[in-house]
């Protein structure tokens, strides 16, 4: 899975096996899971016509999921919790207008997981965001338009064939949710305008919680090398099962991990440069800039 953000639109691009309630959903193979935001006077836009036009615009095959939403793509909250990724759009308001915005949640599984999963995915999801706006004495009950997918890219040797909450999936799924709803809600309702989403993980040092990464004050600077760029602090490609770049590692629930943390790729300030200049770039490319420039 990579995933990158232009003025409107969230594209997460990868091989996925997923379930969607949005536009056209239902469960099959896609390739793109997409995000996108209305322009204000873009809202009584028929939401298929609209995606396959952003499909169209940016080259990419119609073989997608898509979810729309009012929230700016600069208020999405990215949420990573071992081998889950959850992106979170809300806006939700007791006072008027109660209806600005609507709450769109996409889940990627780097593990893979049986339709049967995927539906559960779902569920749990839905219910931790209601779970999660009670808790803010919020509006439970949503908008027509929002929605959600999960998704899973069935790779590695574990595969899913249930994601309840009491699963190692579900667990997952829905702390993300927890964590992640209002984090999104705030965003919105300060109306933050950043240039990329907010970037969370969950962390076990000195005991499990949440830590939102930023590349202020980092504690871990440098981590790859002196120079280094961090604006891809955490890879877009990532697993991305390169062992030219990285290598399996033991995880500390004794499962294999993809460890890069020799990888200086997407660290370097050039192709950092030209990777957010060019974020549709595949790692192929960026590998092969990378050696021309070494040579």
């Amino acid at each position: 899975m990579r995933y990158y953000s232009d003025t409107n639109t969230l594209f997460i691009r990868g091989s996925f096996r997923a379930a969607s309630t949005g536009v056209t959903g239902c469960i099959r193979s896609v390739s793109t899971l997409l995000n996108h935001t209305f322009p204000d006077a873009n809202r009584a836009a028929d939401p298929e016509k609209v995606l396959d036009t952003v499909i169209t615009a940016s080259g990419l095959e119609r073989n997608y999921f898509g979810l729309t939403t009012t929230v700016p793509t600069g208020q999405t909250c990215v949420l990573q919790y071992d081998f889950i990724t959850v992106f979170i759009t809300a806006g939700i308001r007791c006072e008027p207008p109660a209806t600005d915005g609507n709450t769109n949640i996409i889940i990627v599984s780097s593990q893979g997981m049986e339709d049967t999963a995927l539906l559960e995915a779902v569920m749990v999801a839905s219910e931790a965001k209601a779970e999660a706006l009670q808790a803010m004495d919020l509006p439970l009950t949503g908008t027509p338009a929002e929605g959600v997918i999960a998704a899973c890219e069935g790779e590695g040797e574990i595969c899913h064939r249930s994601a309840g909450r009491d699963t190692d999936a579900g667990r997952r799924i829905r702390e993300a949710v927890l964590h992640g709803i209002p984090e999104a809600v705030r965003r919105h309702d300060t109306g933050i305008q950043d240039d990329r989403p907010a970037f969370f993980i969950f962390s076990r040092i000195k005991g499990d919680h949440w830590i939102e990464w930023t590349d202020k004050e980092c504690p871990y600077y440098p981590c790859h090398f002196e120079g280094q760029s961090c604006e891809y602090c955490y890879c877009p490609f990532y697993p991305c099962h390169d062992e030219m770049l990285g290598q399996w590692a033991t995880g500390s629930n004794g499962n294999r991990v993809w460890n890069c943390a020799r990888c200086r790729l997407p660290h370097e300030p050039a192709i950092a440069a030209y990777l957010k200049k060019y974020p549709g770039a595949s790692r192929l490319e960026l590998v092969k800039r990378a050696g021309s420039k070494e040579r």
